[in-house]
């Protein structure tokens, strides 16, 4: 802004001058707003373009200035408007202050987006920690699941494709979240793991689903597979297929524990070249407590 007001002192503006300068500006900025997205050779020409247009009309470092009035939507044809409103002689100046109403422009701009971006990503570690929440309550699962691929999004990385498919008439069901949200963890990490292996783009698919009395969550990957041979052995304790220092093999014995001694669910994997899929069911309504001697038991994995 010190800019800014630099550049109009250098000027022996008339009153109208700077009427139509600030009309100019106002226009100017609204076409920040809306600028299009180009692509990196769109943008480039369009520089070049712009770059030209400014050398031919005596703007000193027209390429230095291009890249910032591409970036916000402008174009040649503003800039013959702009030319047509203002004396020649009063065209470097009036530049000069429109690329600092641009560049201020934009600022605001990725500043808003990036307070927006912090904010939910501070949403989504209060979700994903459960820091503020009671231990035990009736949740949304959708909710926690958003959270944790959220949280996960750096990990995943842009050559796995996420989708989801959720039933959003599902209801809230009782559950531990903060343990869930672990269970998520677990289960996205060695999808991911599996799809990373095959060097290849792939997809993981979370879907959500109801089955009788129960919640069905699903995580499907299209990496290569659990194979047969170990299949019944990879929710035991310190069992990983994972290269040394990459994994405990306690992920998938957490999460089971998790799921059936403490949520009375179910955890399951189904699996197939390009096609695995971890299912975990869920009770819809807390499940009666059972009483009586020798009727508390733990049940283990098969």
């Amino acid at each position: 802004m010190r800019h800014k007001l630099a550049v109009i002192a250098q000027g022996s503006y008339s009153r109208e001058a700077l009427a139509d300068l600030i009309e100019i500006q106002d226009r100017t900025a609204e076409r920040v707003a809306k600028a299009p997205v180009l692509s990196p050779l769109e943008a480039s020409d369009r520089e070049d373009e712009l770059a030209d247009w400014l050398d031919g009309h005596g703007i000193a470092e027209g390429w230095r200035i291009a890249p910032t009035f591409v970036q916000a939507g402008l174009d040649t044809d503003w800039l013959e408007q702009v030319a047509a409103t203002v004396a020649e002689d009063m065209l470097p100046g009036a530049i000069g202050w429109l690329n600092y109403t641009v560049e201020t422009e934009l600022l605001m701009d990725e500043i808003d987006d990036s307070t927006t971006r912090i904010s939910h990503l501070v949403d989504a570690a209060k979700q994903y920690s459960q820091l503020d929440r009671a231990p035990h309550r009736v949740v949304d699962v959708h909710e926690l699941l958003d959270s944790t691929l959220l949280m996960l999004t750096g990990k995943i990385g842009p050559r796995i494709r996420v989708v989801k498919e959720y039933d959003r008439t599902l209801p809230d069901v009782p559950a531990y979240p903060a343990e869930l949200n672990q269970v998520w963890t677990n289960l996205i990490d060695n999808a991911v793991f599996a799809l990373r292996s095959t060097g290849l783009d792939g997809t993981l698919t979370v879907r959500t689903a109801r089955q009788g009395d129960r919640l069905l969550v699903e995580f499907r990957d299209t990496g290569p597979g659990v194979p047969a041979d170990i299949r019944s052995r990879i929710f035991d304790p310190f069992f990983t297929t994972k290269p040394v220092g990459e994994g405990a093999g306690l992920g998938l014995d957490i999460s089971w524990r998790i799921i059936v001694n403490k949520h009375h669910g179910s955890l399951q994997v189904e699996s197939a070249p390009g096609d695995t899929r971890f299912q975990v069911l869920l009770p819809l309504t807390d499940p009666e407590p059972e009483t009586g001697p020798g009727t508390a038991t733990e049940e283990e994995p098969v």
